[in-house]
């Protein structure tokens, strides 16, 4: 995704001006904003011209220009939903916006059908020994069981290369050679893999202090047994404009109290509720990082994911949240794996 604020302006800004940033931007296309950056409306070199035929001037306000309300996506929208939506409209480019309807970037057909492999590492997390889920991991680690007719941790890499992430780091330890044995340096899908052995359990962070000193910019965590189709691009995006040490991907999870619920106070009914839903946003086990939040994982220790986020907001650093909309599948036990092979197919096309 694009930044977008170079190609923004207001409607009371000059023609001038919106010609200015069009040439400056190689795009075709200006944003048309308001002061909280909601949508008015677009822009094209097209639309200037016909407007100077019309007797307007460069100094004429953009209001003059009837602005045309585009096909727009909203960040939480996969790369299959965009290039499907940009292929049925026929059209060049997509404004994304957040779920406040404010601007936050544009995507472009050329840039979808151009994958650009980026220098973003993605660190997953393998080496669980899957307990929950025997007998099926007694002789296969978590990662290495099948959805469809894959590995979970095969789709997990091919989606992330899919929006130009190749360079990963495998944290393993039950059952590594297996996984090693499978996608040897990646070179077979198109990606470069660097293991990490750890050599006894350190939990969903512990390994990171392996990785100390060699990641060098904001990177992306995440467990190896469970499926998503989130716009990692998106989400990257998002970590990098807020300026957090540690973001958070969460999905709003409802709760529905079996029972009707009474509201009783000093023994007095006040209401009535009859099975209430309560929602709570969960993680879900995919985040984006600073490399310096490693300093806060020790050496040598068993450390979860979970922990490290509270160290961090212990320590008064800025921790944001990332609420995604997207299919998500945490694969926790049998009874979620043989229901997990339906939820796969409708959601990767399986």
């Amino acid at each position: 995704m694009k930044p977008v604020h170079s190609i923004m302006l207001t409607k009371d800004e000059t023609i001038r001006r919106a010609m200015e940033l069009i040439q400056a931007s190689n795009m075709q296309i200006a944003v048309v904003v308001d002061a909280k950056d909601g949508l008015l409306g677009t822009i094209t070199d097209g639309d200037i011209r016909r407007a100077l035929l019309d007797d307007f001037t460069l100094d004429d306000p953009v209001s003059v220009i009837p602005l045309k309300v585009p096909t727009v996506a909203y960040q939480n929208q996969t790369r299959e939903e965009m290039i499907n939506l940009a292929l049925a409209k026929d059209i060049r480019h997509l404004p994304v916006l957040d779920e406040s309807g404010s601007v936050v970037g544009i995507e472009t057909l050329d840039d979808f059908l151009r994958t650009e492999h980026k220098e973003v590492a993605v660190v997953l997390m393998a080496g669980g020994l899957g307990s929950r889920l025997m007998p099926l991991t007694k002789t296969t680690p978590k990662p290495m069981l099948k959805l469809g007719s894959k590995p979970i941790l095969q789709t997990i890499i091919e989606n992330y290369a899919s929006y130009g992430f190749v360079n990963f780091h495998l944290c393993l330890n039950y059952k590594a050679e297996q996984i090693k044995d499978h996608f040897g340096d990646g070179s077979n899908y198109g990606v470069k893999i660097n293991y990490v052995l750890e050599q006894q359990k350190a939990g969903t962070a512990g390994a990171l202090s392996l990785l100390k000193g060699k990641l060098k910019s904001s990177f992306f965590v995440m467990n190896g047994d469970l499926l998503t189709n989130v716009n990692f691009e998106h989400l990257l995006n998002y970590h990098n404009r807020t300026n957090s040490i540690a973001t958070m991907a969460v999905k709003e999870h409802d709760v529905q109290v079996p029972y009707g619920v009474i509201n009783v106070e000093q023994n007095r009914i006040r209401s009535l509720d009859e099975k209430p839903v309560h929602s709570f946003f969960v993680n879900t086990g995919i985040y984006c990082l600073r490399p310096e939040a490693i300093n806060w994982v020790p050496e040598d220790r068993y450390m979860d994911m979970t922990d490290l986020f509270s160290s961090l907001i212990s320590d008064g650093q800025r921790v944001c949240s990332y609420q995604m909309k997207d299919f998500w599948l945490d694969i926790g036990s049998k009874k979620d794996f043989d229901n997990a092979q339906e939820q796969f197919r409708k959601a990767f096309n399986a």
